[in-house]
């Protein structure tokens, strides 16, 4: 079980696509507190990517910039255990077994199978239904008490947690039961030019999204194309339910700029949309061009992201072998002779 001393959290992203302004916000900001309260584990999901068509060179560069983004981003593998999700085997092997006891039916039931099965009607394969049984079992096999993640994500915990208390009933405690992390700081950045919608890396239009790779051309572009709304009185700069296209462009700025939303408004209190705009791209600037150097600086250094992945590895392996070591035994497998 996880050190009761220092919980231990584990979270991941998935090397698809090019990680936007809001899971920066929303996840990968949030985690670099928990470094110094808990015992943590940050990982790149590469095989949940494989349940949509990859073009292997460019997943395997994917890969290697999200690691280098991780750690730029301020995730110290001196604090925490990064690591890539396929090179630790037991992930796969464990899931098989948490297979035998997920029910076709919640698993038919889970949001995500239905909206990717929508969306790739000519791909539904059994990685998509199968995807929250693997990720179940990255959480359970390190014996995770806190996963840190987005409301969309909440329904995959909720699954990990019922899959983890019918194993623990069926054949005595085993794996620690994990509790959601949700914060609420950065968790609902939205599309720019949907509101009502979050900004995601697969969404089709690159207007609706800011990327960490975007230079400050494409990002004052983009915010000034954001939607806003037909108010632009004096008071047009807030926050509000009935302004919300306005109130996603406050909340990115207000993370970025360091400020709280009362501050945002006095200051942009008077001012048109444009004004408020251009402000929000200097802050959203100032913090991703860092950012962006210091990813290009490590993935120069090839010899460093590769001991930092092996050594990730290796102390995931130590914790995952004990993991599912317990659980062959358990389940009846005859150990590994020697």
């Amino acid at each position: 079980m996880a050190d009761e001393a220092k919980k231990r959290v584990f979270s991941g992203i998935q090397p698809t696509g090019k990680i936007t302004l809001g899971n920066y916000l929303g996840a990968i900001r949030n985690w670099l507190p928990l470094q110094q309260q808990y015992d943590c584990l940050f990982c790149v999901v590469d095989l949940h990517s494989l349940t949509v068509a990859q073009v292997p060179a460019e997943l395997r560069k994917n890969t290697l910039d999200l690691v280098a983004l991780y750690i730029a981003c301020g995730i110290d593998p001196a604090k925490s255990n990064l690591f890539i999700q396929s090179h630790v085997h037991e992930h796969t092997e464990l899931a098989w077994i948490l297979d035998t006891v997920a029910y076709v039916g919640e698993l038919n039931r889970m949001t995500q199978f239905k909206d990717k099965s929508r969306r790739h009607a000519d791909n539904i394969n059994m990685g998509l239904m199968n995807y929250p049984v693997l990720m179940a079992s990255d959480i359970l096999l390190y014996q995770t008490d806190l996963v840190p993640v987005g409301k969309d994500q909440v329904q995959h915990v909720e699954l990990t947690r019922d899959l983890a208390e019918r194993f623990n009933a069926r054949y005595s405690d085993t794996f620690v039961v994990p509790q959601c992390l949700v914060s609420k700081a950065g968790s609902s950045i939205k599309s720019l030019q949907d509101p009502s919608a979050k900004m995601s890396k697969s969404d089709p239009n690159e207007n609706a999204v800011i990327t960490l790779s975007d230079d400050a051309d494409a990002i004052r572009r983009k915010l000034r194309r954001a939607v806003t709304d037909s108010d632009s009185g004096p008071n047009c700069v807030r926050h509000g339910e009935d302004k919300a296209a306005v109130s996603n462009l406050l909340n990115i700025y207000t993370l970025c700029a360091g400020v709280s939303i009362d501050e945002a408004e006095r200051k942009f209190e008077g001012k048109g949309y444009g004004v408020f705009k251009d402000a929000v791209a200097d802050a959203v600037i100032s913090v991703v061009q860092p950012i962006q150097a210091e990813q290009k600086r490590l993935l120069a250094d090839k010899a460093y992201l590769e001991c930092v992945l092996r050594q990730g590895a290796e102390n995931a392996t130590h914790i995952a072998q004990k993991t599912l070591s317990k659980v062959y035994r358990k389940v009846g497998l005859i150990p590994k002779i020697r």
